[in-house]
Formats: C-alpha cells, structure tokens, sequence
C-alpha cells in the first residue's frame, strides 16, 4: 500500500519524464528496469512542485532545527534554491548555499556561492539521489573547511535502496555509518515496487523490478 503523498510524487516525477521504465544500464553497469534523472525537471511548475515536495519532507522530519541548507553543484543547486523557497513560504525561512564546480580567484573568490557558514551551525544537505555517497565524500570536506560545523541530515528524491561499496549495506547505510548523516529519501524503491503494483498496465514492468530488487537491494 503507498500513500497519496508518495504516489503524487511518483506520478509528478513520471509527468516530468523524470522516472522512466524500461532498460537502463547505471553508472555501476547493472541493467535497471527504471532510471531517475531529476536533470529532467525543465519548467518553472515543476521546480516549484519539487521545492514543495521537498519543503514537506523537512518541515515533517526535523521542522526548523537546522540553521541552513546545502545544494551540491551541480543537480543540487536548483534543488537547494527551490527547497528554501518554499520552506520560507511555510514559515521556516533559512539561508541556503551552494558550492562551484572550480574555485573563483577573482572578484570575492572562493568556491561557495550565498551563505558563509558560522562555527556551530548545522547544516542539511539537499541532492537528487545518492548512488555510492561520491558526493557526500566530496563536499564534506568543504563544509568541514568553513567552520566547526554539524552535518546530520541529508533529503533526497529517491533511495535506490541498493548495495553500496561494501556487501550487505547500502550507500544510505554506507553514509550515516562513515559520516554520521542520516539519509531521508521522499520516496524508496520499495515505494515505486508498490505503485507498480497498483496499476496492472504495468505488470511486466512489476516483474522486471522484483528480479532487479532480490539481485541488487537490501530492503
């Protein structure tokens, strides 16, 4: 059973042909009966849907006790921008940065764009999905680098739920494990396993994932 919450984002991300199925081979060279690529989101309504989406998940996880919001260059720039906006318009209106591809060595220089984080400060990560935690290895090491700063929470659009680098644990186990950050996914892959199921169009596509979930994910 999935909730109308869960299947709205499912069928918004679906709309914006940003969850397909079909035959597609990730970056770990495993053959996926679906793929996720928020670089689909192209309109100005569908980024401030996703914000929405986002700003719900924060707001019913851990409220306001943050102090501002991180967006990894570069899928987690809009995402970051969108999410403050309408965290803001819910009441909880917090500063938000992200970080350049290549440092700047002219004009204010630097490799973070917005706020400067203070020492004490605790930050939330905004991304799109997490695959193997790249880029959590490499953007802690910048945040670490601006202060005496927290980093426990992380948003995604969706937690894959697969084997990581080491057997037996995900790469959302991987993360909290090395990095002590827990990982809060607006929907699973187990999510999408249960709309499938509600919708009889796609039973061979229900089939090809269930083979895809026992090889690949820890549920």
């Amino acid at each position: 059973m999935i909730t109308p919450e869960k299947k709205a984002f499912i069928e918004f991300m679906m709309s914006a042909d940003v969850l397909r199925f079909g035959a597609f081979t990730t970056k770990s060279g495993r053959l996926s009966p679906y793929f996720v690529n928020t670089g689909n989101y192209k309109t100005g309504g569908q980024i401030l849907t996703l914000g929405k989406f986002y700003a719900e998940l924060v707001k019913d996880t851990i409220g306001d006790a943050f102090d501002c919001m991180f967006g990894p260059a570069y899928k987690g720039i809009p995402l970051v921008t969108t999410t403050a906006a309408a965290l803001a318009g819910m009441g909880i209106d917090k500063p938000y940065f992200f970080n350049r591809k290549e440092a700047k060595d002219h004009g204010e220089g630097g490799s973070l764009v917005g706020y400067k984080p203070q020492d004490g400060d605790r930050i939330i990560i905004i991304e799109d999905v997490i695959t193997a935690g790249t880029a959590v290895r490499e953007t802690l090491p910048i945040l670490k680098a601006q202060g005496d700063v927290k980093v426990e929470h992380m948003f995604i659009s969706v937690n894959r739920s697969e084997v990581g680098q080491t057997p037996g644990k995900t790469a959302v186990m991987e993360v909290y494990e090395n990095f002590g950050i827990q990982v809060h996914p607006i929907i699973t892959v187990q999510d999408i396993h249960a709309y499938l199921k509600e919708q009889p169009e796609y039973k061979e596509v229900l089939a090809l994932m269930e083979d895809y979930m026992e090889k690949y994910c820890i549920l």
